[in-house]
């Protein structure tokens, strides 16, 4: 009798603490309902944005023309004649005919010529500035170096007013002083009149005007002018790589860059790269500043392409600084890094940084226990191209969702998750810290908003963006068919509430979730226009675990840039994906730009049509955008006549044809994996996408599930067995996968499966579409769950004034 009823007892306090595995239905019901009330209030408090004039106001250029006038620089001065009304053209073409241009030409020759220095002030009359280098004469020089420094300080007196301002600076000789070159041409005279080696003002401030050239680039620095070196020969690398150094120290800007064929580059780079870990030197209202050298060499053919390309670089920079100073943003940011000032801890007592390997298999190092609410999207994980044409693909059916439906496919659960105690990275906003779940070996990241940072329904309007992403992706891979090289793939985050805290709290510590990817991060481009041309990509930081060469860099980069244009083609212009960026080909943090402007308005990065400005003022279809058909184009823009690709099924079939595309089952890991033609084998061994992926396979015990090559495994190394609560029959075990209830977002169930389907056991409710349908009504699951008062569905819409009225009550009276 006694060993009957320690058993029983055992039997209990075993049952009481397996009960404790995951939230009631009701619970889950209220915690939904009170997600939703906070995104109601975030939209509500949510300012109007205000982007209309942005770009115009961005773009509109000041463009100073800092020219050499000896007698060498004849061709050059020809060329700026003959080609600064194109220039003028391309520039207010590029910028849709929407920004205002002006001009400003600076000519410098030497001390003893007469006059020294030449200026026009900035105009946007083209005939006005032709007809003053009507008047440039190519001629004087004496010794080797030009009064350079006197035409920097005559340009940055300027009457400068454009929010962005351009130097471009065409010279083949350095500045005198001799910490500004590094040896004469011992008495090679340079064609022309000019008499070569030596220097008459050897000595630094010697010149009759005194001046040296660090103050000169600090104050064009805090002038906000981009600076761009048209290189014609080796004479200057010195005086480049100084005035550089000066600039990307004032500027705190790492988008500073030598030619590759400058003797001081590899210097150089060192100097950048020293900045971007150094958070203390940034400056949100200098640091999207550029100083770049770019080859001209000895003709000038070149000239008008690399003033466009440098103008409208300089643009995109601006953009980012003006939406720091309005907005706050932060923009560059890295796939484990949140941006640029991402400033590494030092671990204690493992003295663990970002160059030192995490200790994931070590006990004890993920040191901190967080149980959690956890809210992750219910991403439809169906081939793009399976079903009839009348049914809606899955991206079809994400377009055509409105803001206030976003949170109809969500679903909740707890999670319990050991993360490290010292994060490894902070920015202005955010900390990331390693961490793991309780019931999985994926290796993940939490990043924690520091106080008076986002809500919690910002964190699920991102989590939304970023499954859109996804399925756009999802859909991108399967039309470039077996082109894997081109493939991309985006990180799903999970948004985090500690179980501890109130939703009545104002500082609610909010919490993403999300895989941590290994390897060196690349931006491929920016929400306002900037595009990365790889000339500072370096393959000896190669991402681990698989080199990244040039060439597989270029595919992606290639790739980035044709999937932001397929995104605005795809959705009719309605939408544009930017500001991509990650590892390799695993992407993370997009921006999405949105006609509607009632659509991601909790999203700082959305621009609206300006973004789409910004993005087709610098895009340049590549082949995978002749691959996709995409018709949609920068004139397009300027004259508002669209013309987009139409059908989209026919090709996309034949590239499914050997297999399609799906997300990994787990939704803490969700890559995308490739089916292979026989998809229902456990066994497949198909390479797939190597975005960190191998192919897909599927498990009979799981049907209608995918899983990667990392996550199936732990389908079976989680079980465990639990005490079925079934209430007729006796006390038994059965057997289950936390894993695979975790990767679901889902509770562990109570009762076995041959219970499942009895009268007298209500299963949890997990999703929003048990609670309100597409018009904010409650749905038959939702109405089952409050018959007598049992949900709470009538409780919180009285509360918090939702949609959907009073529920009637049992005898039908209200």
């Amino acid at each position: 009798m006694q060993r009957t009823a320690d058993e029983e007892r055992a039997i209990a306090e075993r049952i009481k603490r397996e009960s404790a595995a995951g939230p009631s239905g009701a619970e889950i019901e209220l915690r939904l309902l009170q997600l939703k009330y906070d995104a109601l209030l975030a939209g509500a408090d949510a300012k109007p944005r205000v982007t209309e004039s942005l770009f115009k106001s961005v773009c509109s250029t000041d463009l100073l023309f800092l020219i050499d006038t000896t007698g060498s620089m004849g061709s050059y001065i020809e060329a700026g004649k003959t080609q600064v009304r194109n220039i003028m053209d391309d520039i207010t073409a590029a910028f849709f005919e929407e920004a205002t241009v002006r001009i400003a030409v600076v000519g410098y020759k030497d001390h003893k010529d007469k006059p020294n220095v030449e200026f026009l002030d900035f105009t946007s009359d083209v005939d006005r500035v032709k007809s003053f280098l009507d008047e440039l004469k190519a001629s004087g020089g004496d010794d080797e170096p030009e009064d350079v420094l006197g035409g920097i300080n005559q340009a940055l007196n300027a009457t400068w007013k454009q929010q962005t301002r351009c130097i471009i600076h065409i010279g083949d000789a350095p500045p005198h002083g001799r910490t500004l070159y590094d040896k004469l041409r011992n008495g090679a005279a340079k064609s022309g009149s000019k008499a070569g080696g030596r220097d008459d003002y050897e000595e630094p401030g010697t010149e009759p005007h005194k001046l040296t050239f660090e103050p000169l680039i600090k104050r064009m620095v805090g002038l906000n002018i981009n600076y761009a070196l048209l290189r014609i020969n080796n004479s200057t690398d010195r005086m480049a790589f100084e005035f550089l150094k000066v600039y990307a120290n004032c500027a705190a800007s790492s988008h500073c860059k030598l030619f590759n064929q400058n003797i001081y580059n590899t210097q150089a780079r060192t100097v950048t790269a020293n900045l971007s870990r150094s958070s203390s030197k940034r400056s949100a209202a200098r640091a999207g500043l550029q100083f770049e050298e770019v080859q001209l060499g000895t003709t000038y053919n070149a000239l008008r392409h690399l003033v466009v390309r440098s103008v409208t670089t300089s643009a995109s920079r601006t953009a980012v600084r003006a939406l720091d100073r309005d907005h706050k943003l932060d923009f560059d940011l890295d796939a484990i890094k949140e941006d640029e000032d991402m400033e590494e801890f030092s671990e204690k007592p493992l003295k663990t940084g970002l160059d030192s390997p995490p200790q994931w298999e070590t006990p004890g190092w993920l040191d901190e226990t967080i149980v959690a609410e956890a809210f992750s999207t219910n991403l439809i994980n169906v081939s793009p191209t399976t079903g009839a044409s009348s049914v809606k693909s899955p991206l079809d059916e994400m377009l055509s969702q409105t803001s206030s439906s976003m949170t109809s496919a969500i679903s909740t659960t707890e999670v319990t998750i050991h993360r490290r105690s010292q994060p490894f990275a902070q920015g202005a906003m955010r900390v990331a810290a390693y961490a793991r779940t309780a019931n999985s070996t994926n290796k993940l990241v939490v990043k924690t908003f520091k106080k008076g940072g986002k809500r919690l329904a910002h964190m699920v309007e991102d989590m939304y963006c970023q499954a859109l992403c996804k399925t756009f992706a999802l859909e991108f891979n399967t039309l470039l068919g077996n082109d894997t090289a081109h493939s991309l793939d985006f990180i799903m985050v999970t948004c985090l509430k500690p179980k501890t805290a109130s939703w009545s709290d104002v500082n609610i510590e909010c919490l993403t979730l999300e895989p941590y990817i290994e390897g060196s991060y690349i931006k491929y481009n920016s929400n306002s226009g900037y595009v990365n041309d790889l000339s500072d990509y370096d393959q000896g930081t190669a991402p681990f675990p698989f080199a990244f060469l040039l060439s597989d860099a270029e595919k992606a980069n290639n790739a980035a840039q044709a999937f932001s244009h397929f995104t605005f083609e795809r959705s009719k212009g309605q939408l544009l994906i930017s500001d991509l960026q990650g590892v390799g080909r695993m992407l993370t943090d997009p921006a999405i730009h949105s006609k509607d402007p009632e659509r991601f308005k909790l999203a700082d990065t959305n621009l609206g049509e300006s973004g789409f400005k910004f993005f087709f003022a610098t895009h340049v279809c590549n082949d995978v955008c002749k691959k996709l058909g995409l018709k949609s184009t920068a004139r397009m823009i300027m004259n508002g006549n669209y013309e987009f690709r139409e059908d989209w099924s026919t090709d996309a079939s034949k590239a499914a044809a050997g297999g399609g595309t799906v997300c990994c089952s787990n939704k803490l890991c969700s890559r995308i994996v490739r089916i292979p033609s026989a998809a229902t084998s456990a066994t497949s061994e198909d390479a797939g996408l190597r975005v960190g992926g191998a192919g897909s396979v599927t498990s009979d015990k799981y049907p209608g599930y995918y899983w990667c090559d990392i996550c199936l495994p732990q389908l079976e190394s989680s079980k465990v067995k639990f005490i079925c609560v079934a209430r007729n029959g006796p006390h038994h075990e059965f057997e289950v996968s936390r894993f695979f209830y975790e990767s679901q977002g889902r509770g562990v169930p109570r009762v076995c499966p041959g219970h499942e389907k009895d009268e007298d056991y209500v299963p949890q409710k997990a999703e929003t579409s048990g609670l309100f349908g597409e018009n904010g009504e409650e749905d038959d699951a939702a109405k089952k769950n409050t018959k007598e008062g049992r949900g709470v569905g009538s409780v919180l819409r009285k509360v918090f004034c939702l949609p959907g009225g009073v529920e009637k009550e049992k005898d039908g009276k209200k």
